[in-house]
């Protein structure tokens, strides 16, 4: 029975389609249909569906501008770098908005992984920007740097000024003034250059010229030292010896031999001196407070070094590889409670 109606419904059903009236498609057009469901709008961003859309936005087109700089560089021939090339360029320093202001910034909490993504995709731009900086091409330079100025902390200026010592100025009779300080003392230091005394300025003058040695000259006027050898001439009248000019260093009115007595301190403060080869170039007054010997010897000699830099720039990477330029920030390690001193302990009795 069953299968007779299954056969009975397809035939019917076949016949039903077959014997269909006709409708034609424009009589259609009248006819009212049911609303039809809104059409879905397509999304901004092909990141929408990550949840995080304003972050990876920002990353793809950091990511799209590294591409294209990375390009314009080779182009250029700036890349690839030589090993030396990068060893010698000057330090690079990015001062980025922290996790939190990153994340107001994108609307959305960033993770320690995020962060540390976008942080790479930075650094990276911010490199090309120093080559092309350095290269000479400051259209390109400025570019990068609008678009890294976005992630760039308000106080970046302040930031990257830290550390920096500024410039030593000097007066108008040529002195610089600098400060130094060790341990609990503090040094205030002028430095002038030394001025040659009349006498070292006539001593080549006052040097005996050699007699003429025309060979039209008769034998009868040229004495005997004239018909010697240049060389055996100079032997026999040697040149006046010359004056050294010496530094005078003045402690709070004192010299530097009355007021530190112990040789070790005077050879610190001396050392920048010998270290620059300045010695007796230049006359130093300083004023000494607070502190004992060591502090203040090298507080002074700090303050001495930061001139003699200022004076002869030149000398500077010799300071600075001497460890001259930089305060010792060693200090006095406090007394600890049950010790005679900050290590010493007293003797240990069994009874």
């Amino acid at each position: 029975m069953n299968i007779a109606r299954r056969v009975a419904g397809s035939v019917l059903r076949l016949r039903t389609y077959a014997t269909a009236a006709y409708v034609p498609p424009a009589s259609l057009e009248t006819l009212q249909r049911g609303r039809a469901p809104p059409p879905k709008s397509k999304p901004e961003s092909p990141t929408f569906y990550t949840g995080r859309s304003n972050y990876y936005d920002q990353l793809l087109a950091l990511e799209s501008a590294t591409k294209h700089t990375r390009s314009a560089l080779q182009e250029l021939q700036l890349l690839p770098l030589p090993r030396f090339a990068r060893e010698n360029l000057p330090p690079l320093y990015g001062v980025w908005k922290n996790k939190v202001d990153l994340g107001e910034l994108m609307t959305a909490k960033l993770t320690t992984s995020r962060y540390r993504r976008f942080l790479a995709q930075l650094n990276q731009l911010n490199e090309y920007r120093r080559l092309a900086e350095l290269a000479g091409h400051v259209e390109l330079a400025e570019r990068i740097q609008r678009l890294l100025g976005m992630f760039e902390r308000d106080n970046k200026d302040a930031i990257l000024a830290r550390g920096k010592r500024k410039p030593v100025k000097f007066d108008e009779f040529g002195r610089s003034y600098t400060i130094g300080r060790r341990k609990e003392s503090t040094a205030r230091c002028w430095v002038i250059a030394t001025q040659p005394s009349p006498g070292d300025e006539s001593a080549f003058a006052s040097h005996v010229e050699a007699p003429s040695l025309d060979p039209l000259a008769t034998p009868e006027l040229l004495s005997p030292i004239a018909t010697l050898d240049p060389g055996v001439q100079g032997f026999m009248n040697p040149a006046p010896p010359i004056k050294v000019p010496t530094t005078n260093i003045l402690i709070n009115n004192i010299p530097l031999a009355e007021y530190f007595p112990h040789v070790s301190d005077r050879e610190r403060v001396v050392r920048p001196f010998r270290v620059a080869g300045l010695l007796g170039a230049y006359n130093v007054f300083a004023i000494v407070r607070g502190g004992g010997s060591t502090g203040q010897s090298g507080a002074l000699t700090l303050a001495i070094a930061k001139a003699l830099v200022a004076h002869a720039p030149d000398a500077e990477p010799l300071l600075r590889k001497a460890k001259l330029l930089k305060r010792d920030p060693r200090m006095v390690e406090r007394k600890k409670t049950g010790r005679a001193k900050a290590r010493k302990a007293y003797t240990w009795v069994k009874r």
